[in-house]
């Protein structure tokens, strides 16, 4: 019996980030959906993703009040307290990094040169979580 494939949404302002993330997960056999704000993401829970992985700064010309990582964080737990979440961050703060810890997310990734293969490993964790200490 075929595998149900893996729903993941992801949410960031960077078209490049978008793209090579899209691209490589759907490699892995996931259908990968996009979204550029975190209000869009909000809209679309009817989907039910299984991941979703949320850049933590958003930037926008054309719209003022785009919610921050955090506060889409925080809006996700409240429709659904379930579903994986893993940060995506430009940046090395450790006290960014500790606090979502403590709100719940499962992972925080740096854009890095090893955005991907990271992203990756985390993700594998995520659904696989009984084979990742072997």
């Amino acid at each position: 019996m075929e595998q149900k494939k893996r729903k993941i949404f992801v949410i960031d302002d960077d078209p490049l980030v978008l793209t090579l993330v899209k691209k490589s997960l759907e490699e892995d056999s996931m259908e990968v959906i996009t979204f550029h704000y975190g209000e869009e993401l909000l809209n679309h829970f009817d989907k039910h993703p299984d991941l979703i992985i949320l850049d933590y700064l958003f930037h926008s010309k054309e719209r003022d009040n785009v919610m921050d990582g955090k506060e889409i964080f925080e809006r996700i737990r409240e429709i659904n307290n379930e579903v994986p979440v893993i940060m995506l961050s430009g940046q090395e703060d450790g006290d960014v990094v500790l606090e979502l810890a403590r709100m719940g997310i499962v992972d925080y990734v740096i854009k890095d040169d090893m955005l991907i293969q990271n992203l990756k490993e985390v993700i594998k964790e995520v659904f696989e979580p009984d084979n990742s200490h072997d």
